[in-house]
């Protein structure tokens, strides 16, 4: 009993800090459309932990990681926004361009949440395997996108301090102790609904 109780409290947490999103078709995107959309960034080999916080009590309501390997990709677990130009398989987010990390920031950036990113540079034998490693990961559940990112990069070579958490704030003060973080928070002033933030990009051809 009092173990199903502290399940029953995580889960009415993390669906209050929108970490739980609600059941809908996996998105798959064929082979050919993941082959045409690769976006390979000019920037050096890097991690980016992204983090949607609330601006009224500062917890943590999401996680995503941006992985600039042999290829740019966005791995965004449970998450829910969703572009018709943006292929996506197993929670992966494939070709993102400058225009699409900001459609993505844009989407949970409002009126009610802040969305800070945390990048760090690595080696790039390091960043391919968080590459193969999130494309590997498959689709998760609700309510797991902070330990499926954390799980991953406890894997890397120089990232073993993360550990594993559910939790979003505490992924981002790890992430953030490491050395060479550089941090940058965006803010907007949108309508603070998260359903209707994402609405926004649904339907709309981003090309």
């Amino acid at each position: 009993m009092k173990t199903r109780s502290i399940a029953a409290l995580f889960t009415a947490a993390m669906l209050l800090a929108g970490c739980l999103t609600p059941p809908q078709d996996l998105l798959t995107a064929t082979d050919s459309e993941i082959r045409e959309s690769v976006y390979r960034h000019d920037g050096p080999p890097a991690l980016s932990l992204i983090t949607v916080v609330s601006n009224g009590t500062n917890s943590g309501a999401h996680s995503a990681l941006l992985v600039n390997g042999s290829q740019r990709v966005l791995f965004d677990p449970a998450g829910s926004f969703e572009a018709k130009s943006i292929p996506e398989r197993g929670d992966v987010l494939y070709g993102i361009t400058p225009l699409y990390k900001r459609f993505y920031i844009g989407a949970h950036a409002r009126i009610t949440h802040r969305v800070v990113e945390q990048t760090i540079e690595v080696p790039a034998g390091v960043a391919e395997q968080a590459l193969q490693l999130v494309i590997n990961n498959g689709a998760v559940p609700s309510a797991g996108c902070t330990r499926s990112i954390t799980s991953i990069l406890s894997q890397l070579d120089g990232f073993e301090s993360i550990g594993t958490t559910y939790f979003p704030n505490k992924a981002r003060e790890r992430f953030g102790a490491l050395p060479g973080v550089t941090e940058q928070e965006y803010y907007e002033t949108d309508d603070g609904n998260k359903a209707v933030a994402l609405s926004q990009y649904i339907d709309v051809d981003l090309d």
